[in-house]
Parts: C-alpha cells; sequence; structure tokens
C-alpha cells in the first residue's frame, strides 16, 4: 500500500477541496510567490486537497524566453518549494501544471500530486497538444514546444481515486471515460483556458465530463490578461457527479472551495450506471460496404 492508499472506511469521509486560481506571468519566481501565498490560504481554510492551474510556474509564448526559463523536473525549484509547502501544510498539494524541459529542444507539461510528506505520489504529462486557429485570429501551436505525453495516470486519494488530465484534454471524452473506467471519482482539469473557447465550451465541457462519468470534477485555472497578452477565462469550477456546480471562480486570483462527498459518486453511478452499461461496437462506413458501392455504380 501507497502513503495514499485508504481503507474503505475514508473513502466515504467528506473532505474540503480547494482551486487556486492564479494569472501566471513571465517569471517562476514571482509566480512561486503568487502560488504559495493563495495555497496557504487554501490550507488555512481547512483544504485537505488543493490544487492550482495549469503552467503554473510560467506563461510565456516566446520560444527563445521560455527555454531560458525552463529547468528540469530535478532541477526544478518551484517543484522543490511545492514539495516543502505541502509538507510544512500537511496537504495533498497538486500543481496542475509546470514546464519543464524535456531535452535541450523540448518541453513536457507535466502535472504533480504531491503528498503531505512532501513526496511526489502521481505525475501526468498532458497528452492532447492545444494546435487551433481561433477564427478572432488567435493561434497556439503548443506541440511546436512541448512533446505530448503517451499514458493516462490514475492515483490513490484518502477518499478515492484521482484522474489527471490538463486543460485541452477535455475535449476528448474517452480519457475521461477510461480514467472512470479505472476507478477514478475525481477528475482533475487543471487548465488555461482562452477566454474565448472559455466562453463558449468551458462550463458545458466540465458538466458533461462530470456527469458522462458520474464523478467529480476539479478544474483550477488561469484567469485574466497576462504578461504575455494571453487572456484566459479563468472561472475556476467544483462540479458534483450529478453535474451541479458546486463552487465557481471569477476571473481574478483566489481560492474556491467545497465540501466533497465521496458518497455522492457511488450513489450517482447507481442511480445511472451508465459506466456498466457502455458496450463495445464498430462502425459500419457505407463508402466500404460492397451491396453499398455496387448500387451506387449501377444508378449511374
Amino acid at each position: 500500500m501507497t502513503e495514499m492508499a485508504a481503507t474503505d472506511s475514508s473513502r466515504t469521509t467528506p473532505f474540503k477541496a480547494a482551486l487556486v486560481q492564479l494569472r501566471t506571468g513571465l517569471l517562476p519566481a514571482e509566480n512561486l510567490v503568487q502560488a504559495t501565498q493563495l495555497i496557504r490560504e487554501a490550507a488555512a481554510q481547512g483544504a485537505q486537497y488543493i490544487q492550482t492551474p495549469e503552467v503554473t510556474n510560467v506563461m510565456q509564448e516566446n520560444r527563445k524566453a521560455l527555454f531560458d526559463l525552463l529547468a528540469s523536473e530535478a532541477d526544478d525549484a518551484s517543484l522543490k518549494a511545492y514539495q516543502s509547502l505541502a509538507a510544512e501544510l500537511k496537504v495533498y498539494l497538486h500543481i496542475g501544471s509546470l514546464a519543464l524541459r524535456a531535452s535541450p529542444e523540448r518541453a513536457v507539461n507535466r502535472s504533480f500530486l504531491i503528498g503531505p510528506g512532501g513526496d511526489v505520489l502521481a505525475s501526468y504529462d498532458k497528452i492532447h497538444m492545444f494546435d487551433i486557429d481561433l477564427d478572432n485570429g488567435e493561434s497556439y501551436r503548443e506541440s511546436a514546444n512541448y512533446q505530448p505525453g503517451e499514458t493516462a495516470v490514475i492515483a490513490d486519494l484518502p477518499w478515492g481515486r484521482l484522474g489527471l488530465t490538463i486543460c485541452y484534454d477535455l475535449r476528448f471524452p474517452a480519457l475521461f471515460r477510461a480514467l472512470a473506467e479505472a476507478g477514478a471519482t475525481f477528475i482533475s482539469v487543471p487548465a488555461a483556458f482562452t477566454k474565448r473557447t472559455g466562453e463558449a465550451h468551458w462550463h458545458a465541457l466540465l458538466r458533461a465530463r462530470a456527469i458522462e462519468n458520474g464523478c467529480y470534477i476539479f478544474a483550477a485555472a488561469q484567469g485574466g490578461l497576462h504578461q504575455n497578452k494571453r487572456e484566459t477565462f479563468g472561472h475556476s469550477l467544483i462540479i458534483d457527479p450529478w453535474g451541479t456546480v458546486m463552487a465557481e471562480g471569477g476571473t481574478e486570483p483566489g481560492v474556491i472551495t467545497a465540501e466533497i462527498d465521496p458518497a455522492r459518486v457511488a450513489a450517482v453511478r447507481k442511480s445511472i450506471p451508465s459506466l456498466q452499461h457502455g458496450r463495445r461496437f464498430s462502425v459500419r462506413d457505407p463508402n466500404q460496404h460492397p451491396d453499398y458501392l455496387r448500387a451506387v455504380r449501377g444508378s449511374s
């Protein structure tokens, strides 16, 4: 059993979760100060699980400037500081993600779950890269700097199992279903959603993932106009397995909390057991069906 392994009775014990909303800037040291202050505030409010957003350590679009700042996981000062902070506060501290150097040419967007002893209990590299062109002219190429992960990750908390995702992963429901089928009762979605996409899709997608999988969603977000001129949506959300928004942030940095009842997951999944009803199926493409092709050709 690991440090996080739990007894059956603890899996029904309520706990307080907190999301730290940030407005990450260009310098990791300054971002560490901002995040540490809010993490301490969350712990002072009684939170036992605290999550920060995607790219907690730095938000930098310029490739050279980014790589000048990046360190490897072993050398990253922010990660070491957060490990010490988790041990001091005796909390499960989930750093939504850190930008880290993987090689001279590539970075990783990596999430860290840190236990109350200060040890890294799980890490996850973002699988889906945010490569998009919006109709308002915004364009992003995450794959230009970051290498994608290849493995979904699930970890044990004292109150249940936590599935790890990051931001753009939200648009890929198969990942969430796989985590739920592996036993996740909570799924994390630390993010830096753009203002444009957040206004259109943030609430709808997060509520859908909670409802589809009968699980809690913890989504700490970046919010506001950043030093690099990127504008993020904010609105950190805690959502219950029925799809009800339990707590929501605005656009300013801050902390939101909610009391989480793990037993709610079992109750909702018993009421609507869609995880048990899922079936494998094939897809028939009429353009590949011989009889269909013959019929089309015969009518010409």
